[in-house]
């Protein structure tokens, strides 16, 4: 069977490369997908599903067709966040969108800020984006656009100031947005008492690449939400470090060895991603298509009359021709078997029809035509004793 491999040509390598690229796409994408279990449910159904299909579960499978025909709906339906997230993911990998670094000093300016208000207690958010568009999850704000300083940042957030409630939003060394609202996050094993701040930080960090600081009107302390986690920080003064190591990550994931960096780090994932997508190929391209090939079957003599010895059959074997899926196609070397009823021979004949019908051929192939279509028997009477 297997000397009757297709050839793989450059063109099948970039077929089943392009699909495991999207596989391990899946794979990070369902690492920080919120409904991810219930992606793995469908899954599970899936594979319920061809099993019933290979095992002939005729119920199962009806049963299971019915729910897959609204599946496209229910994955629509469940899914609909995550999604989005994943096609704006592609977006951004496909036009390579330039974040806004933040310079030095305007990181120490917003250092500086957040320390003077949690000595103070005052309640501040502050968004700093990644390489996500943030537009479709930011509702309302001021349009700003001004240079980020300490009294700017203060003022902002200043407990009589109209849009203290709100987040900063900052690009660069501006600041872009302010009063700007959140979605929240419904997390509370990680909010643990935290206020509607920390449930909007949290709430963006799960959507987008974006890095949230929190300052904590309630207790005076610094968090940060970034990759769909919020921690609140050790001292204040750790705030440079946290911002820093997250702009030298934005800046490395526009790198072209970026990628590289990361498949090194999710090997076992990219390794899954290729092995699944050759099985798929395996199965899916050249084993499900139809071929005709031609397959040489023994003929044997069944229920021959008791006086009568089979000397010789012309021809010993028949040429028959097959169609069906390649994957269930015995190999060349196999050999299939023609049954024939000699029962009439008895009667004098010793010239026999071949059929479709007598062939023994594997389920779910189709007998097209056998040649030749007839066989002889060369008979002779069994001697009596005397």
């Amino acid at each position: 069977m297997w000397k009757e491999l297709p050839q793989v040509h450059w063109n099948d390598v970039a077929d089943v490369t392009l699909v495991a690229v999207l596989i391990w796409t899946a794979f990070s994408w369902l690492r920080r997908a919120r409904s991810r279990f219930a992606l793995v449910g469908v899954l599970f159904l899936s594979g319920i599903y061809l099993a019933a299909r290979q095992l002939e579960l005729q119920l199962t499978v009806w049963i299971l067709q019915g729910f897959f025909a609204v599946l496209v709906i229910v994955l629509v339906v469940v899914f609909q966040e995550d999604l989005r997230r994943f096609f704006e993911q592609l977006a951004v990998w496909g036009l390579r969108r330039r974040a806004e670094t933040l310079p030095i000093d305007a990181v120490d300016v917003l250092v500086r800020a957040a320390e003077r208000q949690a000595h103070h207690r005052t309640g501040a958010l502050y968004v700093i984006p990644g390489r996500e568009h943030l537009d479709p999850h930011l509702e309302g704000g001021i349009l700003l656009d001004a240079r980020l300083s300490e009294p700017l940042l203060l003022s902002l957030f200043d407990p009589h100031s109209p849009g203290h409630d709100g987040a900063a939003v900052i690009a660069g060394s501006r600041v872009h947005r302010f009063a700007v609202h959140l979605p929240l996050s419904t997390d509370h094993s990680q909010l643990r008492g935290g206020g509607t701040r920390h449930a909007a930080a949290l709430g963006l960090a799960e959507r987008t690449d974006a890095l949230c600081v929190v300052v904590s009107e309630e207790r005076g302390t610094v968090s940060v939400a970034r990759d769909g986690r919020l921690r609140a920080l050790a001292a204040p003064g750790s705030l440079g470090a946290e911002i820093r190591q997250f702009l030298a990550r934005v800046a490395a994931a526009g790198e072209r060895t970026a990628t590289w960096r990361l498949v090194a780090r999710r090997w076992r994932e990219a390794v899954a991603a290729f092995v699944l997508a050759a099985a798929m190929w395996a199965v899916l391209v050249p084993g499900s298509s139809v071929v005709v090939v031609e397959r040489s079957a023994v003929v044997t003599v069944e229920n021959l009359p008791a006086a009568l010895r089979l000397v010789s059959v012309d021809p010993t074997e028949v040429q028959v021709t097959l169609s069906g899926p390649w994957r269930l196609m015995p190999a060349e070397e196999e050999r299939l078997r023609v049954r024939i009823d000699a029962v009439l021979a008895e009667l004098g004949r010793r010239t026999f029809k071949v059929s479709a019908d007598q062939v023994e051929a594997p389920a779910r192939l189709a007998v097209l035509g056998v040649q030749p279509e007839s066989v002889r028997l060369d008979l002779a009477a069994v001697p009596v004793a005397p």
